[in-house]
């Protein structure tokens, strides 16, 4: 049912507006951008032949061809509308990934939210927590993890036909969180007092939630192999290989990022040849810290009008480190404002 519509796709992907657009984010990348802001676009846009149908998000999760058009669809819509974002999709399951192949429980959104799925904490609570110490490192290919890798078979397969959409759109790595956040899926509420009381425990199990990290993006890498020494993730090109989650940073001191986040993601950062970091909700508390991780190159955050920016500057484009995605509205008053961006800043248009 899927190839008019990958055929649709194939037929509008325009090789030299591609080349000119990731041409363009590499020069951002390598310092040969003159803008203060980078605000990437297409120099042309080309709408679709055929109307592309909505796919909910419930609906893809339990049908690998749904989930291809989900994903290819949102390709379609950038050249549309000659955005400046990549070409790019994921097998799309939510936060529950790693979690899931640990053993925890999905827990799916009705079908009215159009919102993906998360987990439950285990039921066993610390017991089960600590009993998958003794167990090490789980089979990659249970929960949601089987489906992540069955979804990647039949994208790669998709591309095989399609020599253009092969090129250009790039598969990016599923979302597995960072190991605090997969530590507090896996916990709940409880991780809170597990911090103080079972301090020890707690780093047993972020040691296996990233050692389990390590090994299942060892085995997306012989699927989907690491390219040309960047990536990409929500449409945005990277330098390094993994992109890190780290919500549940925003809730901890800055003395807890440091002994329970910032080794974990810097031992990820340091296998995959570096990367970024996503936060939600403020980070400018402990966005020092993070600013030390080794082979940290960007950022990427949801809410700048929580943080305080300039403290979020000093420590990220000051120091070599870009950031991305951020709102256009938040940067263009701080231009207003005379900051200097240092050509470390990226934006897309809100009007594309």
């Amino acid at each position: 049912m899927i190839e008019k519509y990958l055929e649709d796709l194939e037929s509008r992907i325009d090789p030299p507006v591609e080349d000119k657009l990731l041409d363009s984010w590499k020069s951002f990348w390598e310092g040969r951008t003159e803008d203060d802001i980078f605000i990437p676009c297409r120099e042309r846009r080309n709408h679709p032949a055929v109307e592309w149908p909505e796919v909910s998000i419930n609906s893809a999760l339990n049908d690998y061809e749904l989930m291809a058009l989900q994903q290819f669809k949102m390709c379609s819509e950038r050249i549309s509308r000659g955005s400046g974002e990549l070409l790019d999709i994921r097998c799309n399951y939510g936060t529950g990934i790693l979690p899931s192949v640990f053993g925890a429980r999905l827990f799916i959104m009705d079908e009215k939210m159009n919102t993906l799925p998360t987990t439950m904490p285990l039921r066993g609570g610390e017991k089960e927590i600590a009993s998958l110490l003794e167990k090490g490192i789980p089979s990659i290919r249970q929960g949601l993890g089987i489906k992540v890798f069955e979804c990647a078979e039949k994208f790669v397969d998709i591309m095989r036909n399609y020599p253009k959409i092969k090129k250009y759109v790039r598969i990016f790595h599923p979302d597995l969180q960072g190991p605090m956040d997969v530590c507090e899926l896996l916990h709940g509420s409880s991780i809170f007092i597990s911090l103080i009381d079972k301090t020890d425990l707690v780093h047993r199990i972020l040691n296996l939630i990233t050692e389990t990290y390590i090994a299942f993006l060892n085995e997306w890498a012989k699927l989907v192999p690491f390219r040309d020494g960047y990536s990409t993730q929500w449409a945005m090109l990277h330098k390094g290989n993994i992109f890190l989650r780290d919500d549940s940073a925003m809730n901890l001191s800055p003395e807890m990022f440091e002994e329970f986040i910032k080794p974990y993601d810097e031992k990820l950062l340091a296998v995959f040849d570096g990367g970024g970091i996503h936060f939600c909700g403020r980070g400018d508390h402990y966005i020092e810290k993070a600013s030390k991780i080794e082979k940290l190159y960007a950022i990427n955050m949801s809410q700048p009008h929580y943080n305080d920016m300039e403290k979020i500057l000093k420590n990220t484009v000051d120091v070599g480190i870009k950031i991305i995605g951020l709102r256009k509205d938040s940067a263009e008053e701080l231009v207003k404002k005379g900051r200097d961006f240092k050509k470390s800043v990226q934006c897309f248009d809100d009007n594309i």
